[in-house]
This record gives C-alpha cells, structure tokens and sequence, in this order.
C-alpha cells in the first residue's frame, strides 16, 4: 500500500527484545534467594575475656562471655569450679570462679536462632617463689680467694620464665633464666664462683628469683632472700695467725720437754739417795696395798 504503513510478519524465531531491567531483577531474585536461604542461622561469634589466664593456686578470678549475636537465646559458663554469676545483658555475662587449684578448661557458650557456638579458655596455675634461700661459703676469705654463692628456689612452678639473680648490693653479680616446661613445683638452684675483693664487705650479698608471666595471662611476680654478709681480710693476716700457731707449738714442746727432764733428773735423785727410783718404790706401795 502506497503512503501508508507497511506491516511485516514476526517470525518464530526471532526472540523478542529484552529490556535492560529484566536482568536485573533475574539477579536481584538470585541474590534474594541466596540471603533468605539458611536465614535461620545467623553468623556470630563467642567472645571471651581474658583470652589468657594464669593464677596462683586457690585464687579466684573474674571471666566474661561476650556473643556478638544480638538476641541470643540462652549463654552461659561451663566449668567444674564453682561459678558465680555477677552481672550480665543480652550480649554478655560476668562470671566468678572460685578456688582454682589445678590446670583446667572453662568453656562459654551462646546459642542465636538455633546454632550454638563456643570457645574456651585454659586456665593455668603456677607456684610462686615463695622462699628464696642464700648462702655464703666460707663466710671469712682472704682477699684474692674464690667463695661461693648459692641461691635456692623450693616449690616453684613453672620454671620457664624464671630468672634467678644475685645481687652485691644493687650490683648484679650473675643470673640465669630457667627453660623447661614441666608445670610441677621443684627447686630451682643457681651456684656461682667468685673471687673475693676487698670492697666486698662493703654491701650485703642478696638473691632474687623472679617470675614473668605476663605472656601467659600472668603478673610480675618477685621475692628477695635475706641479706648475706661476708668477712673479706687482707692474706698478711694469714702470716700472723701461722707465726702465732708457731709461737705456741714451740712453747708448748718447750713446756712438755722441761716437765720430762724434771722427771729423769728426779728420779736420778732419788736414786742416789735411796738406791732405788721413785716409781718403782711407788709401784710397790700400790702392789702392797691392793695385796691387802
């Protein structure tokens, strides 16, 4: 037809034009169904604070659950200590446990729209350096000769962190660290060789054990021994005192040699003047007497 519209057939397989905002709802749907699937079960976490902890045997210490679940169903503490519950909200609670006397596991739990999750904690318990034991040997050296300092630690545990000091006054005269990791109490034990000066009696010998425990959920944890003192002299009074061992050898030898020349000589006189010694007419009387 002539100036007007022309029409043409649709062929069955020409597709028809897609509009641009049908492949976006295609994927919007997708994703829809991605996020409503599993819907129930929201990701969280359980949280606990301290991540660490390490305690001196029969202490109590505070522990706190935390979820980041907003509405979470039901929480709470699992231990075999005894437990207290101090405070708590919807996404956190406050625990107390008591008397923690050996190594264990606490474990927090949060349940949010059906699944549960947990995390745990290791508690560790470590024994103190309660008593800190120095002595001196010999405590009276010459100037110039060697004595011995020996610090002992009983009962402690664990001994890796353990750093064991003596101390000339605020002067460190030799350390060492402990390594190990065995967590039953024992005895640690440093000895040291060292010449003697003359200044040295100048200031107490001390011994210092200390603990860092701080990477472990620890304190800082220290004792001091008693003071030590030592009696440090010159060597020329090492003369003196052998010239006054002489001395009183000699005179002592002086001593007995005169009582026996006064013997002999006596008994010479008495010999010539009776015919017979001393002792034996002595010798006689006794027989005689013990006859009667």
């Amino acid at each position: 037809m002539t100036g007007g519209s022309r029409l043409f057939p649709v062929s069955p397989w020409m597709p028809l034009e897609m509009s641009p905002f049908d492949g976006w709802g295609l994927l919007s749907a997708f994703l829809a169904l991605l996020c409503c699937t599993g819907s129930g079960e929201e990701a969280f976490e359980v949280r606990m604070w301290p991540e660490q902890l390490m305690v001196e045997s029969g202490e109590s210490r505070v522990i706190n659950c935390s979820t980041t679940c907003t509405q979470p169903n039901t929480g709470g503490l699992e231990t075999t200590l005894h437990k207290t519950l101090l405070e708590e909200q919807d996404q956190w609670k406050l625990y107390e446990v008591f008397n923690i006397s050996q190594d264990t596991d606490v474990i927090c739990h949060f349940t949010c729209s059906g699944k549960q999750e947990s995390k745990s904690l290791n508690i560790s318990v470590f024994h103190p350096p309660k008593q800190v034991l120095l002595k001196l040997w010999p405590t009276l050296v010459a100037v110039g000769r060697s004595f011995t300092i020996q610090c002992r630690v009983p009962s402690v545990a664990p001994l890796e962190g353990l750093t064991v000091t003596l101390l000339h006054g605020s002067e460190i005269v030799y350390s060492q660290t402990f390594v190990g990791t065995t967590l039953s109490p024992q005895e640690a034990t440093v000895t040291h060789n060292t010449m003697a000066h003359r200044e040295d009696d100048r200031h107490n010998f001390s011994c210092r054990a200390e603990m860092d425990l701080r990477s472990r959920g620890g304190d800082l944890v220290h004792s001091v021994s008693d003071p030590q003192a030592l009696d440090v002299y010159e060597p020329a009074q090492d003369n003196q005192v052998v010239a006054i061992i002489t001395v009183v050898s000699v005179l002592l030898f002086l001593f007995v040699t005169s009582v026996l020349l006064c013997f002999v000589f006596g008994q010479q006189w008495h010999q010539r003047r009776t015919g017979t010694y001393g002792v034996q007419a002595a010798w006689r009387r006794l027989r005689w007497v013990y006859r009667a």
